[in-house]
């Protein structure tokens, strides 16, 4: 699932209510445009409401062009950059672009369905591909080939608001490393009254079974087996999360009153000053800020309570299995342009950003590894413009982590759980263990169906 959307700037998440852009059959048919050159198209570019993002990205690609002379690239552009109800329509009906986003959880199915080119005879000539995280390559790796190219990953966090913490006599400092120490936090925080919540969980939209399985992360616990055939829920990780939940909720009146929450009702908290924490990955920080009325000062990132894991995710590109050599060659050329070079290109130019007020020295993403990562990080410090000493504890922290991927058949097993979610924190007398069991038997229901 994703974090929170198009991942840039502060104008990334605009109104939901954006959809979509119908767009033209794309493939290998189209892949000579006039004067004999290699024409590629693409999409997930901001739309014309993010201005900056926008014109990034359109100047990105006139610099591409005019490197490569011999090759069009026409974008299309979308918010959110995948819409999960035409995804799959759009493949079947061969309206896929020729160079296509994707989550990470896209990425074996998109291959299974037999819609996606092997790039592996290809990647070779990417430049930048040997310095990408082994892991988040991994994940567009299906049966030793590879099918796709990640542009970001995010893992989970505990977002906290530093002036409540102190607020309420708690040490900014030391954000909370364990759940229980969590509960405890929480309670002082909603103690302040006022409205005041300790801290808020999504229970709604697929997304309280996207939290319930990076909490069960936290534990040390697993959603599914390894094998991907069975449920693990119904486990001692599981009943902690969920009793957990409902003890705060019930127990402590530290979560308030109102839930079936979802991402932008727990911004819209935090951002007014009323909650003091939250998971999230880092982006959310700049949203909290530039849309919600937080501030960068406030607002702190601590690493997944519990000590044992964390639910890791991102997006890349894949590319339609009816493009031509040539484009797919053109594609990871303007990948490499756009992504994947550090400290340049849309998601690495951090001078550009900041020039035009866009947040940077956020701890992630962090795509590279070894020299390349130095240089995107030295580019990124050189023209910090938030307070990075609020994210050092979620550095420090990730490192000890184990990063987890989330499991397969997620946004079915994500509804499944977000009914066990909700559950616990709209009734008082919700049984945990006939939920947990519920939810069992229904995942492997969706693991038996493939």
């Amino acid at each position: 699932m994703r974090s929170t959307g198009f991942r840039r700037t502060c104008t990334a998440l605009v109104a939901s209510a954006l959809t979509l852009t119908a767009v033209s059959a794309c493939g290998s048919d189209d892949d000579n445009a006039a004067g004999g050159k290699t024409r590629i198209t693409v999409n997930c570019m901001p739309p014309k409401s993010a201005k900056v993002d926008r014109s990034f990205f359109e100047a990105d690609i006139k610099a591409f062009e005019k490197q490569n002379p011999d090759i069009d690239v026409v974008a299309h552009d979308a918010f959110p950059c995948q819409d999960p109800k035409t995804f799959d329509a759009k493949l079947a009906g061969g309206q896929m672009e020729d160079v296509f986003y994707t989550y990470f959880t896209d990425a074996r199915h998109v291959v299974d369905i037999n819609q996606a080119a092997d790039l592996t005879p290809y990647v070779k000539d990417l430049k930048s591909y040997d310095t990408i995280q082994q892991q988040l390559r991994d994940i567009y790796t299906v049966d030793g080939k590879v099918y796709g190219i990640p542009r970001t990953g995010y893992s989970m966090g505990l977002i906290y608001n530093r002036k409540l913490f102190e607020k309420a006599g708690l040490d900014p400092d030391k954000p909370p490393a364990t759940w229980e120490e969590l509960r405890a936090a929480a309670k002082k925080i909603a103690g302040l009254g006022d409205g005041t919540v300790g801290y808020a969980d999504y229970s709604a939209q697929n997304q309280g079974g996207w939290h319930f399985t990076a909490e069960m992360y936290s534990h040390g616990g697993n959603v599914v087996s390894e094998d991907g055939k069975k449920a693990t829920v119904d486990t001692p990780e599981g009943k902690a999360v969920l009793q957990n939940l409902k003890d705060m909720r019930w127990s402590d009146n530290s979560m308030g009153s109102k839930q079936l929450l979802v991402i932008n009702d727990v911004q819209q908290l935090m951002g007014s000053g009323k909650l003091g924490m939250y998971l999230s990955a880092p982006d959310n920080i700049p949203i909290l800020v530039k849309e919600k009325g937080g501030n960068y000062k406030d607002l702190a990132l601590a690493p997944m309570p519990g000590g044992k894991g964390t639910l890791i995710g991102g997006d890349g590109y894949m590319f339609n299995k009816k493009d031509t050599p040539a484009q797919i060659k053109a594609g990871l050329k303007w990948l490499d342009h756009m992504f994947l070079t550090p400290g340049d290109g849309f998601l690495g130019d951090y001078a550009r950003a900041k020039k035009n007020d866009a947040p940077v020295g956020l701890p992630e993403p962090r795509l590279f590894t070894g020299a390349a990562d130095a240089k995107d990080q030295e580019a990124k410090k050189a023209n910090a413009n938030v307070p990075v000493e609020n994210y050092q504890a979620f550095l420090d922290g990730n490192q000890s982590l184990e990063m987890k991927i989330e499991p397969p058949q997620a946004q079915q097993i994500y509804s499944v759980l977000d009914g066990a979610v909700s559950a616990v924190l709209t009734k008082k007398d919700a049984d945990v263990d006939k939920l947990l069991k519920d939810a069992s038997g229904k995942i492997d229901s969706i693991l038996a169906r493939g």
